[in-house]
């Protein structure tokens, strides 16, 4: 993946960030003002949404040892990522837990209510535009990320069954309210119990993810054999980082090279990808190669190896 590439990638993880979080908000919001627990309940079940973008994806500060030949990364992250997603889901439980057992006192009690109108609408709005952007996301990482897709197709799959979840419940009350319907008035607060029980199941998920992840990151494959094919690929300077990640049977590799900086950014491209069908063809156990292009640099007191070919000047202080 290119620098242009990567820069793209952090800008749609920050757009469902955002997304997730304005949706949390406009549910919550209209959720207090107009009765309606169903989506109150959204509001955390979307909060939950971005908390897992977040966990999952939001980078966080590293160490960095060099060990010989080849680098390893040793990260802070791999360690407060489950932590973090304990205590965001500890919040996001006691929240449920809570809306949950109001919900169950109101239906023993019979002190249920139609939310008012501008419950439905919000929940129409917010369904419109969480499909509008996961579109865009889809149309984005579908040709990019097979494994980042997948993830996105598979969150949006719930976060679209609360939603509907949340629309039966809120008309169904009101169209109970307007007809007179005592049974259907009852439809918001049985679907917010819906999407209580959706919510705790994405906590679980949240959480067994993480620390999954975190166990795959510890086991790291030995990248020396890979770093020395990618070596042996034309146009490449240097290997500056590469890590080996185990996916169940399969391998991630993410690698950083360098190149000749008076390349154009086509033929850069052209190398990396030679590169990745290189890994991919040698290792049939690599399922998916992510490479960072960068400009050589051979840093003081050596001389680019990219000066004029006619100048003899000498490369070291003498």
């Amino acid at each position: 993946m290119t620098r242009e590439q990567t820069v793209q990638a952090d800008s749609m993880t920050w757009l469902g960030i955002v997304n997730h979080v304005v949706l949390s908000l406009l549910k919550g919001i209209v959720g207090l003002l107009f009765d309606s627990p169903a989506l109150l309940a959204g509001g955390l079940y979307s909060a939950s949404d971005a908390a897992a973008i977040v966990v999952k994806r939001v980078k966080l500060p590293h160490l960095r040892k060099q060990t010989g030949a080849t680098q390893r990364i040793f990260t802070h992250k791999e360690s407060i990522r489950p932590l973090v997603a304990i205590m965001i889901s500890v919040v996001l439980l006691l929240c449920a837990l809570q809306l949950g057992i109001s919900s169950i006192t109101a239906l023993s009690k019979g002190n249920v209510s139609a939310p008012g109108y501008m419950a439905g609408v919000a929940i129409v709005i917010a369904i419109a535009i969480k499909e509008a952007v996961f579109q865009f996301q889809y149309r984005w990482w579908r040709n990019r990320s097979p494994e980042d897709t997948q993830s996105l197709i598979e969150s949006h799959r719930y976060s679209l069954y609360s939603s509907i979840a949340i629309l039966i419940g809120v008309i169904g009350a009101m169209t109970g309210q307007a007809w007179d319907l005592e049974a259907m008035i009852y439809l918001d607060t049985v679907a917010s119990l819906i999407v209580v029980c959706l919510l705790i199941w994405r906590v679980y998920r949240l959480i067994s993810t993480s620390i999954y992840d975190a166990l795959l990151s510890e086991r790291q494959e030995d990248t020396t054999s890979f770093i020395e094919t990618v070596q042996r690929v034309h146009g490449i300077i240097a290997v500056e980082d590469l890590k080996a990640r185990e996916r169940g049977h399969y391998v991630t590799v993410d690698a950083k090279i360098s190149v000749n900086p008076r390349l154009t950014v086509q033929e850069a491209n052209i190398i990396a990808n030679r590169a990745k069908v290189l890994l991919m063809s040698r290792f049939s156990h690599v399922s998916e190669v992510s490479i960072l292009i960068l400009p050589y640099d051979p840093g003081y007191p050596y001389k680019s190896n990219h000066d004029d070919a006619g100048d003899n000047s000498t490369t070291l202080i003498q």
